[in-house]
């Protein structure tokens, strides 16, 4: 018998406000991604150590988010429920760090500030993925994460064009022996800082959470505590989980490669940089922010039409397709050097976007016992750490040893991890219902 009770359908309105959240924690992993392998260059880094610098966030969500998962599954709170305490914490930190991360002056700084943001996002974000599985039936569990994909599209919009918005107002994009990092990511990112934690106090004042039931207090309690519950849980995960890890791990693979090297390769590779003080570098991150915002904005689109199409077509099928669209789209980067239709070519990775920040937790969300719903959404994390974690690794040794693997090679490495992971998730079977 089920632990879980089925909660009721929720409107459209009830939807945005637990959803909301989801704009300020993704305008802050846009800016970074957008911006931080250029941070890490202006400050002297080599393009072989880019993805040991990078390894703050998959080392850290390994670590965090199965952790606050565990805990939030424990957690009630008389104002602030169960998921919402998490929400807080991590916003204040992240909202900081985010506000104080261009004003770093040293490689160092940069580094060891982005340990601390990569981990104070992830104890906002991962307790956002059971929140909507705890508050939704079943029928709502695509559109609630679709719902989430929305405001991911829209977070990255703003977070890619903000720089270049920026700019158009007259802040300068100069750079100088005191000021390494141009004043347009410096004002970027205190904005970035605000609209954080601004979005995840409004899903905390808008939505409430329901206490859980007597039998799910007894099962969480009846369970082991800290990693031994974790790793109970691990060995057994539900099948649906075990299906889908092959597909998050390459999928992560080639989205960690794109937003590690697809800024400076098309500085460097597409617009020919020879220096990152050049105006073409500053032109290439540039264009490389326009891109993604390009991609955000049909992200935000295909979001919106997912919250029509998961009526009717599976996830699975929805999933599969929009990741062939994103690999097609990195494998075809090599050969693009038009930026008007480098910028159209990304709209295969919006659309692969928003199906990765949504589907596949609509695919496990109805299978997962709810006294474990937090823990469970935290060990789905493993996979797509994971191959984040050996990405940094061998990235950086194949580049030290073949210098002919360069910044676009890893960018075309991603296009047919994508690829793997399409082919995985049409081999995935239909869940049958009892």
């Amino acid at each position: 018998m089920s632990l879980k009770k089925e909660p009721a359908r929720k409107s459209f309105w009830a939807l945005w406000n637990m959803s909301f959240g989801y704009l300020g924690i993704q305008m802050g992993w846009g800016l970074q991604m957008g911006n931080m392998s250029s941070i890490y260059e202006y400050l002297g880094a080599r393009e072989q150590d880019l993805p040991l610098l990078w390894l703050a966030g998959p080392v850290t969500g390994l670590l965090v988010q199965p952790i606050i998962g565990h805990c939030s599954d424990r957690t009630w709170h008389p104002l602030l429920g169960r998921r919402r305490p998490y929400f807080l914490g991590g916003a204040i930190l992240a909202s900081l760090a985010i506000f104080l991360m261009p004003k770093c002056s040293a490689l160092w700084m940069a580094a060891g500030l982005l340990w601390i943001l990569d981990a104070s996002v992830n104890v906002s974000m991962e307790p956002f993925r059971a929140f909507v599985a705890d508050l939704l039936p079943e029928s709502q569990h695509t559109v609630g994460f679709a719902m989430q994909s929305v405001f991911i599209g829209l977070g990255s919009v703003l977070a890619a064009k903000l720089p270049g918005f920026l700019y158009s107002l007259g802040v300068s994009r100069s750079t100088g022996p005191g000021q390494p990092i141009p004043e347009t990511v410096h004002w970027a990112f205190n904005v970035g800082a605000a609209v954080f934690i601004l979005a995840v106090l409004w899903t905390i004042f808008t939505t409430r959470e329901e206490p859980p039931t007597e039998e799910q207090r007894k099962a969480a309690d009846s369970g082991g505590h800290g990693l031994a519950e974790i790793w109970k849980a691990l060995l057994e995960m539900p099948p649906r989980m075990r299906q889908l890890a092959p597909v998050q791990f390459f999928t992560w693979m080639a989205l960690f490669s794109m937003w590690i090297y697809f800024p400076v390769a098309v500085a460097w590779n597409i617009l020919g940089a020879t220096s990152t003080d050049s105006d073409i570098y500053k032109q290439g991150i540039q264009l490389a922010n326009e891109c993604l915002a390009c991609s955000s904005v049909v992200g935000l689109l295909a979001g919106l039409a997912f919250l029509w199409l998961g009526r009717w077509v599976p996830a699975r099928i929805i999933h599969g397709v929009s990741l062939v669209f994103g690999a097609f789209t990195l494998l075809a980067v090599n050969w693009i050097r038009d930026p008007l239709l480098l910028k159209l070519s990304f709209t295969g990775i919006g659309i692969a976007s928003a199906s990765i920040v949504s589907m596949p937790y609509a695919m496990i969300a109805s299978s997962l016992p709810a006294h474990r719903m937090g823990v469970y959404m935290g060990i789905f994390n493993f996979f797509i750490v994971i191959p984040q974690i050996l990405i940094a690794v061998i990235l950086s040794r194949v580049m030290e040893q073949f210098h002919g693997f360069n910044r676009m090679s890893a960018v075309l490495f991603g296009g047919v991890c994508l690829l793997a992971a399409a082919v995985l998730t049409f081999t995935i079977r239909e869940r049958r219902h009892a």
